[in-house]
């Protein structure tokens, strides 16, 4: 199976500060706007720099958000996304690997069309599994 590495999602304690400093101050582009994510009880934006290929989301979770525990320096990393061809199938063998399953395939945002997952890697850090081609999410 092949899985490819996607964007970064960095999670924000303000989320219109910090889409101010990434577009006014380092010039960076929306490419997706700001959306509400009802199943993560948050706000997401996406944003490339001028000639790059490279993707940034940006994330924001109200404070009882499960996505948003108490905000602490360090816990800036939301998470990184892989796409690969099948979620299903690539959760499985993960966990037959024992790979923490954080978020089943459409256990969020089935409503809204998502069909992602979350892992867990040895250092905590969740790694969201997309189809291949479909981006960050939009809610």
């Amino acid at each position: 199976m092949v899985v490819r590495f996607g964007y970064t999602g960095i999670r924000v304690r303000d989320l219109d500060e910090s889409l101010r400093f990434y577009t006014q101050i380092l010039g960076m582009e929306i490419i997706e706007p700001v959306q509400r994510t009802p199943s993560t009880d948050g706000r997401v934006v996406t944003l490339r720099s001028p000639g790059s290929s490279q993707r940034l989301e940006l994330n924001w979770y109200a404070p009882d958000s499960r996505f948003g525990p108490p905000y602490v320096n360090g816990a800036e990393l939301d998470h990184l996304a892989f796409e690969c061809d099948d979620v299903d199938r690539l959760v499985k063998e993960l966990e037959s690997k024992g790979v923490p399953i954080r978020v089943r395939p459409r256990e969020i945002g089935a409503s809204e069309g998502w069909n992602e997952a979350f892992v867990e890697d040895p250092n905590g850090i969740w790694i969201e599994l997309v189809p291949s081609g479909s981006g960050p999410p939009t809610g």
